[in-house]
């Protein structure tokens, strides 16, 4: 079944009596977001499609291999936006997969009216190397590279 987008389902919400909710889940979960694990079942589904291990993932990420595992399972989280951003990248996601990926993980999309949001949506559409050619190019602008850990403002 195509997974709907949030129009589709907000136009059938807007058809849908509230004594009909529950058959309304039903009938739409795969295109809802389960609360718990929407994020790791997304990365691992696109990690599969593109025959990329989470090992790989985190060795191009340049995060420490434990960690990423505790963040892929659920079993930790972040707020910490730059290491969603990492993983992403380095797991060869599109723009749009990212975009989507954030919002699984209940953060922030890349917004272009921001500045080094702007220069990131760029660097996902042109991929112009691995994460130190990304912190490179983001530096040479004046911007804060892409963190691994440490406190994020």
């Amino acid at each position: 079944m195509k997974q709907k987008n949030t129009k589709e389902l907000d136009d059938i919400l807007g058809k849908t009596h509230i004594s009909d909710f529950d058959k309304f889940c039903v009938e739409q979960k795969d295109s809802m977001n389960p609360e718990q694990n929407a994020f790791s079942e997304y990365i691992k589904d696109l990690l599969k499609e593109k025959k990329i291990t989470q090992q790989m993932v985190f060795l191009k990420a340049d995060i420490p291999e434990k960690y990423g595992y505790k963040l892929l399972s659920g079993e930790k989280h972040t707020r910490q936006r730059d290491i969603i951003l990492r993983i992403c990248y380095a797991a060869e996601l599109t723009l749009e997969q990212t975009q989507r990926a954030l919002r699984k993980y209940e953060m922030p999309q890349l917004y272009a009216k921001i500045q080094r949001d702007a220069l990131l949506m760029l660097i996902f559409q042109d991929r112009p190397g691995g994460i130190i050619e990304v912190n490179e190019l983001l530096s040479k602008k004046g911007m804060e590279m892409l963190r691994t850990s440490g406190v994020q403002e």
